[in-house]
């Protein structure tokens, strides 16, 4: 859990609907039930969220001003409730049970690290088994063994699953299913610690057998917490575009094609990269070789209109090293290409400021 959030009330039924919201944000909650107890704890809280009850015992004691503060009442439009906020220097009022969902998501953003956001990598196929998976698959494993916080999202519900390239579909944790109904903030905490992982890479996938597609709502509920909590997102998304891959599309900072370098190969991705330029903001090409008939990487460029990231040439050891489970990337060509690619990646993370305005 993160650092707690302060509830300040004596009133048990208010100080249980707060419990109760604090879980939903899984956040850890501490109760002061007098200002007393209240001021010893009011500097170091993540959040202070005070119930009408107590304000004017904790304005007595003059607590420092200070960010973050939210005056919780279910009577919202008494005369005195923003008399009573200006008192203990609260920002906001959250009007109970409306305000609900508005207070889960600052308690789970006030206790989280403020950290710059994850760069966040697409990676699609030009054309059915044009290696996409693979490469996201080898991108994701690679950039955890570089120490970076990393998360491979499969996109795909009707793929094979991203967890058997990394040999993982057996490594315990959450699968898409787990997220179904989920709607609003997700804690990016919650998220990293629920995930399979495997040799410091966190993985969602699907289970086994018959799946539902994702909710746009939930991916981006998803997606948003990722990029909160991970250094690097890495999703492997299909080339038919779902609601929910678009929404992975949109978020993401960069998207790959991956094309085979052979001509049926790139009239197919033109119409893949159709689709996907009226959803993300940087396209790039890769290239796989090999190329039966010569074609050259850059005339495929110049053909889909899109800025060439690399070339993957081929690899007659991957195929059987994947059967076996082994991480694709941990040589050869391809392991080449992730150098380079992860090498001019800005996955530096910076202190950032969150905004205490509702």
């Amino acid at each position: 859990m993160s650092a707690a959030v302060l509830i300040v009330s004596g009133d048990s039924e208010l100080v249980d609907d707060l419990l109760r919201l604090a879980a939903a944000a899984d956040v850890e909650a501490r109760v002061a039930a007098d200002a007393l107890a209240a001021r010893s704890a009011w500097r170091d809280a993540a959040l202070v969220v005070a119930g009408p009850d107590l304000v004017a015992e904790l304005a007595d004691c003059a607590p420092p001003r200070r960010p973050g503060v939210i005056l919780a009442t279910a009577d919202p439009n008494g005369e005195s409730v923003y008399r009573l906020a200006v008192d203990i220097g609260a920002q906001d009022v959250a009007a109970l049970p409306e305000a609900e969902t508005w207070l889960v998501e600052r308690m789970a953003a006030a206790t989280e690290p403020s950290l710059s956001g994850a760069t966040t990598i697409a990676v699609m196929g030009g054309r059915g088994g044009a290696g996409a998976s693979v490469l996201a698959a080898a991108l994701a494993s690679s950039a955890a063994k570089r120490g970076l916080r990393t998360l491979l999202v499969d996109g795909d519900p009707l793929g094979g699953g991203i967890d058997l390239v990394l040999g993982a579909e057996r490594v315990p944790g959450a699968r898409w299913s787990d997220y179904a109904e989920r709607r609003g903030r997700l804690s990016s905490t919650a998220l990293h610690d629920s995930l399979p992982a495997r040799g410091g890479l966190a993985i969602l996938s699907w289970h086994r057998g018959a799946v539902e597609p994702v909710a746009p709502e939930t991916m981006r509920s998803v997606l948003d917490a990722a990029v909160r909590g991970f250094d690097l997102v890495v999703t492997d998304l299909p080339r038919q575009l779902t609601e929910a891959s678009a929404e992975a599309l949109a978020a993401a900072d960069m998207t790959l094609i991956v094309v085979p370098a052979e001509v049926r190969a790139a009239v197919a991705a033109d119409r893949v990269a159709d689709q996907a330029r009226r959803y993300t903001r940087d396209l790039r090409l890769v290239v796989r070789g090999p190329a039966p008939g010569g074609l050259k990487p850059d005339v495929i460029a110049e053909s889909l209109r899109l800025p060439l990231a690399g070339v993957m040439s081929a690899d007659r050891h991957l195929p059987t090293a994947i059967e076996r489970g082994e991480s694709p990337g941990t040589g050869g060509p391809l392991n080449a290409f992730c150098a380079r690619f992860l090498g001019g990646l800005p996955t530096a993370r910076r202190p950032r400021v969150h905004d205490q305005a509702c």
